[in-house]
């Protein structure tokens, strides 16, 4: 059993999976244990601003090494720039808000939206669904 998995692994498809699954189990933890509860309003506001950063850059890792593993490094590229300009737009709220005074509760949910849109799978999933149609049909255009 362990010599099979390791041979899925040592796969495109099997890193790209791996990937996925880690990005899901910290997601659901993230809600689970933190962004779902009562008991997140009491935590200090930016010690909750530390977590989501905090989990937004995990997700980031742990999809930079997976995607880096793989042959198409486009995917690596665009989940970079994705990232990195979405992080900055955050962390630009998040000192304004921290050093100038609170934003609004619009850019809050701006904010948000982008945090989420950042930690959960949807973005991985998708740029993997798009390399496998592109895959297919560079295969089907050799032929």
């Amino acid at each position: 059993m362990k010599k099979r998995l390791n041979m899925l692994y040592k796969s495109e498809r099997g890193k790209w999976i791996g990937g996925l699954i880690l990005i899901v189990l910290i997601y659901s933890l993230f809600y689970l244990l933190f962004a779902d509860r009562y008991y997140t309003y009491s935590i200090p506001r930016k010690v909750r601003h530390l977590i989501k950063f905090s989990t937004t850059i995990i997700v980031y890792l742990v999809g930079t090494f997976h995607l880096g593993q793989i042959k198409s490094k486009w995917m690596l590229q665009l989940w970079h720039f994705i990232h990195i300009s979405l992080l900055l737009t955050i962390t630009s709220i998040g000192i304004y808000d921290w050093t100038i005074g609170m934003v609004s509760y619009k850019t809050k949910e701006i904010a948000a939206s982008m945090q989420e849109f950042l930690i959960s799978p949807v973005l991985y999933f998708a740029m993997g669904l798009i390399n496998n149609k592109l895959n297919q049909q560079n295969r089907t255009t050799e032929i």
